[in-house]
């Protein structure tokens, strides 16, 4: 029997009454009802009126394969009927577990050969926190502890998460900021290097990273943890001489490099992961999003064969979830992995969406309400104010970029605010017409509002 689709209104109900939203002003919420999304296929979404939107987000940064691709269907379905679910405690493994740590590491950079399962990007960053600090007690060292990371980072939502990233409003929110971190100066020009170049901001960044560490004492710092590029905190790219510098701290004081690839890992850089783009080595790389491109939850924490060889020799690793590499998550991420792979998805980012999408983002340089375009591969960002000359912010009530979003909406793309930036982070399998649509449809959401503050 075919089931009656529910109408919107009847949907807007039960989720009022039923459903609790994450990163939702409920009042919001309830006042306004929530948008419905019943379909998609490629880069484009539909909601349960009919209405299509080019999305401009890829999901939530993880739709990089696309909507809609029946091989992973097949491929999932296939690994239900054969084995729903069986866990990796106990000295137990799955094959398709096994197969996927193997090809995990095949793309990871070289000497990250282990590999941790979990279900998000947050219990990703939670494992790469317990084992750093298990790490430095088997070296001998328990006071090794603080783990630094960025203002404005993102690295998740659970305590933990929340308390690596540099959100105060999370921080804030029932006081969950635990003791053992600390957040330093970003690599955001725009906002706190605009009197220099970017090269010297560059390394005047790098340097809040030695100077946390001597204020603390390296005796006391377990990690220093960063995304290549910054994501939902602005899409920030780095300047060319902040990582080289940041590196030979880590190594000169003995702090291990985390790098949080849960954006940036799968080819949204146009390499498989942005530490290939910025020539990072990390000690431990975590990856969600891409993985399976938001067709199942999976995560994975890639940890270094050096990390490992102290980690394995010191019994029992008292953590893990229940879904830690659960065999149909595996299975998505491995079909997920395939398709990228033979239709060369990666290289078509680097050679040809990547730099239409950026220059297209340039031609954003010059209008009166963005202060700054940047990104890199499928990422972009606009920093919008009201002068950019001198910089000057429009006041937050102002609610300028999330007004540019609701305009999005309205005429069929998606966008994402934080603070007045604009973020872009399309399907990785966005033509260069598509990217031609996302961007002249942002630019009239974008004209609408200067023309609505006067500035047009």
């Amino acid at each position: 029997m075919t089931k009656t689709p529910a109408s919107t209104a009847a949907l807007q109900l039960a989720d009022k009454k039923h459903h609790a939203h994450p990163f939702t002003d409920p009042k919001a919420l309830a006042e306004n009802g929530s948008r419905i999304i019943s379909r998609g296929k490629g880069v484009e979404i539909w909601d349960n009126d009919g209405n299509k939107y080019l999305d401009g987000m890829a999901g939530l940064w993880c739709v990089n394969i696309g909507y809609g691709r029946n091989e992973i269907a097949e491929r999932v379905k296939s690994q239900i009927e054969e084995l729903c679910y069986y866990n990796s405690f106990f000295m137990s493994a799955t094959p398709t577990q096994i197969e996927l740590a193997e090809t995990i590491s095949s793309l990871t950079p070289e000497g990250l050969n282990h590999i941790f399962f979990g279900t998000s990007g947050s219990d990703a960053n939670d494992t790469a926190s317990r084992l750093v600090r298990h790490y430095w007690d088997l070296k001998g060292k328990p006071t090794k502890k603080t783990i630094i990371s960025l203002i404005h980072a993102y690295h998740g939502s659970t305590i933990t998460g929340a308390s690596l990233g540099g959100w105060p409003a999370m921080h804030k929110m029932g006081s969950t900021l635990q003791a053992g971190y600390t957040h330093i100066m970003p690599p955001y020009w725009f906002e706190f290097g605009r009197n220099q170049s970017k090269e010297d901001f560059g390394l005047k960044a790098a340097q809040a990273l030695e100077d946390a560490i001597l204020l603390a004492g390296a005796d006391n710092i377990a990690a220093f943890i960063a995304e290549p590029v910054m994501g939902a905190g602005g899409v920030i790219p780095a300047p060319d001489t902040y990582w080289p510098m940041v590196q030979e701290i880590c190594k000169k004081h003995d702090v291990l490099l985390i790098a949080d690839e849960v954006i940036t890992g799968f080819g949204r850089t146009g390499e498989w992961f942005g530490s290939f783009t910025y020539n990072i080595k990390p000690d431990i790389l975590n990856m969600a999003k891409g993985l399976s491109s938001g067709y199942a939850p999976i995560s994975a924490t890639a940890v270094s064969d050096d990390m490992y060889a102290v980690l394995s020799a010191g019994g029992e690793i008292s953590h893990g979830f229940t879904y830690s590499g659960h065999p149909v998550c595996c299975a998505a991420a491995l079909e997920n992995i395939r398709i990228m792979k033979d239709e060369k998805i990666v290289e078509y980012v680097r050679d040809v969406a990547g730099p239409h999408f950026q220059n297209k983002l340039q031609e954003f340089a010059d209008h009166p309400l963005v202060g700054e375009a940047r990104g890199v591969g499928l990422l972009g960002a606009l920093e919008l104010v009201r002068d950019p000359k001198q910089g000057e912010k429009f006041a937050p009530e102002k609610r300028v970029a999330i007004r540019c979003v609701e305009k999005g909406f309205e005429n069929g793309i998606i966008m994402r605010a934080i603070r007045e930036v604009l973020e872009f982070s399309p399907p990785l399998i966005i033509t260069t017409q598509e990217i031609d649509l996302l961007f002249d449809r942002a630019r009239y959401c974008i004209d609408e509002v200067a023309k609505e503050e006067g500035i047009l």
